[in-house]
């Protein structure tokens, strides 16, 4: 089932960013597409560049990879608990405070990547499982209403900004 682009009422403007990002067509064949684009860029990485930090406290490659993989997980949850019919609000999560306790850089590159992949497959698992009536449901994340088509479109753009930054940020210095 195509999952229809979100209307602008169905997120905070905030989403908008990361929607916008987001070209027409369907959102979950993009969903795959884009994981295995990302799994490309991220497997010609050496160990070196996989720890490379364009300033002073940014964070490393590692932990964008890390950092992509546990916002999508954050809002496939929040799909999940929506499209249920759960309409207990859901608290917020700041990344900059879950980053000292994530441990990326300790681990390799190819199994963030691994677990990054894992992840999309779930997230691609779970969407085609919703219907026209669960896609519409909405509920509130972060003091903001969300639909859960909207999430799909959240996380493609998401990963689609962070891969972007990945691209001008951080391996344009290293050619």
């Amino acid at each position: 089932m195509r999952i229809p682009r979100p209307r602008p009422d169905e997120y905070v403007p905030y989403f908008g960013t990361y929607i916008s990002k987001v070209p027409e067509g369907d959102v979950l064949e993009l969903l795959g597409a884009q994981g295995a684009e990302t799994q490309r860029l991220l497997r010609g990485l050496t160990p070196t560049q996989a720890m490379h930090r364009y300033a002073p406290g940014k964070w490393s490659i590692k932990e964008v990879v890390g950092h992509v993989a546990d916002a999508e997980r954050v809002f496939s949850y929040r799909a999940l608990r929506f499209a249920r019919g759960d309409d207990t609000p859901l608290t917020s999560f700041d990344e900059n405070k879950w980053m000292p306790f994530c441990g990326f850089d300790a681990r390799s590159l190819s199994d963030l990547a691994d677990e990054l992949e894992s992840v999309r497959r779930a997230t691609l698992s779970l969407f085609r499982t919703f219907d026209a009536t669960a896609l519409e449901r909405r509920g509130v994340a972060s003091g903001n209403g969300v639909s859960v088509r909207a999430l799909a479109y959240i996380i493609a753009g998401h990963e689609r900004h962070h891969v972007g930054i990945l691209r001008e940020r951080y391996l344009s210095q290293q050619a």
